[in-house]
């Protein structure tokens, strides 16, 4: 196979459900890679994720300038393009994996830096053995992001603090509202949130209340069973102390059975059950089984895009993690990922650690029981003490008449260089 020769080209790429802050990895990426021009070239971005790799898209960072640059440390979601794509295993798609060995080769590219969660993982930690396996030097390093939160070994996943922070303070305000109008009118309030499995997002919701500001808040959690008749009895219990109720439901809450409420009998990009549409399932139920009139909101992509409403926490943990990672690869090293390392709860203190790939991809990190209260429809102490740090500081983009002022790059795309296409499947 042929080798990448001379200083050699970065590939990077965003994958997966983009964040608020995901774009401010991509910052720390190139600024980290421009500033080490001596050893690194250009850095190529891959229009749509992989996809942009194995199809030869590939857009030109250089052709921005250095403000445009610092700009996506402010703009939400993929300035790139994302996608959802996951690579076969090479015994089941060898092709593939010759055709990013063709492109790599053919743009001088020897430092891949992937941007995504679980499944971008497992796609980062497959192209990492392509040295071994078909004799192509190639530096893997994954990228944290996810807002789920529900990557091991790091203490929080950069885009879970901005999102947190925009549930937690939805679910107060909209607390407000009801609790203006619960007299005469609605009672209940219901938002939906993201979390297939994992109920981070659902639990930031609890948030809302705190000790100087006490209201009821009901979380519905995918790691506990749903009980309607426990969860009715909690609804009415709140509306007779407090006069109405918000809640706060994760998309993937389930039965015993395990069957998702929201299960809509369709399938994603990776196989899993599309999901969607529990929050009037839990809202008509109240209604017909209390008789409460209720309002419900999907959060969807308005909470992971919010970058006006970002945590400075996650802002300054997402750079971090695409610095670490061009650092890491300039180290010699090769399928790992830089990680958030907790070092102190008051004050609050992290640190960049690092993980193998091998231990990350495919592993999907849980809400501790001992996060959940007892009851199952709330948050503990110990919840709170880990939640509040990532959802502190206030990060603001610059604004211009009343409005955000957010970077649209060029995207330059880099002309290819190899004669036959390729068609992802």
């Amino acid at each position: 196979m042929p080798k990448a020769a001379g200083k050699k080209n970065a590939f990077y790429a965003q994958s997966g459900g983009v964040t608020a802050v995901i774009n401010a990895s991509a910052c720390g990426v190139i600024e980290t890679a421009r500033r080490n021009k001596d050893r690194i070239g250009k850095v190529y971005a891959g229009r749509n994720g992989i996809i942009g790799a194995l199809t030869e898209d590939l857009i030109d960072t250089s052709k921005e300038s250095a403000r445009a640059i610092a700009a996506l440390r402010h703009t939400p979601s993929g300035a790139f393009g994302s996608c959802r794509y996951k690579l076969k295993s090479l015994e089941a798609n060898r092709r593939e994996y010759e055709r990013l060995i063709e492109v790599f080769a053919a743009h001088n590219i020897g430092y891949f830096f992937y941007n995504g969660g679980g499944d971008s993982a497992d796609t980062c930690l497959k192209v990492s053995q392509l040295s071994k396996s078909l004799g192509y030097p190639i530096q893997a390093i994954h990228v944290p992001k996810t807002v789920d939160n529900d990557l091991p070994i790091t203490d929080n996943c950069p885009g879970f603090g901005s999102v947190a922070k925009y549930i937690a303070i939805s679910t107060r305000e909209a607390s407000f509202d009801v609790a203006s109008m619960a007299k005469t009118s609605t009672k209940i309030f219901v938002l939906e949130v993201m979390g297939r499995h994992a109920g981070w997002i659902a639990a930031a919701g609890g948030l809302a209340a705190s000790e100087d500001c006490d209201l009821p808040i009901v979380i519905l959690f995918p790691e506990v069973p749903f009980s309607q008749t426990r969860f009715l009895k909690t609804v009415k219990d709140k509306v007779k102390k407090y006069g109405y109720c918000s809640i706060v439901v994760s998309e993937g809450v389930h039965d015993r059975s395990g069957k998702f409420l929201a299960d809509q009998g369709l399938k994603d990009a990776f196989g899993h059950a599309q999901l969607g549409g529990v929050a009037p399932v839990i809202a008509n139920l109240v209604r017909d089984k209390l008789g409460y009139k209720y309002h419900w909101a999907v959060a969807d992509y308005l909470q992971r895009a919010a970058r006006h409403i970002a945590s400075k926490s996650d802002v300054d943990q997402a750079y971090a993690m695409g610095k670490a990672a061009v650092e890491m690869a300039l180290a010699g090293k090769n399928s790992v990922m830089p990680t958030i390392v907790r070092t102190s709860n008051a004050p609050y203190r992290w640190k960049v650690g690092e993980a193998k790939l091998s231990r990350v991809a495919n592993v999907e990190k849980m809400m501790p029981k001992s996060f959940i209260t007892k009851d199952g429809f709330g948050i503990t102490k110990r919840c709170r003490t880990y939640l509040e740090p990532l959802i502190r500081g206030e990060d603001y983009p610059p604004y211009k008449n009343g409005m955000p002022k957010y970077v649209q790059l060029k995207n330059v795309a880099v002309r290819k260089k190899l004669e036959k296409s390729f068609k992802v499947k």
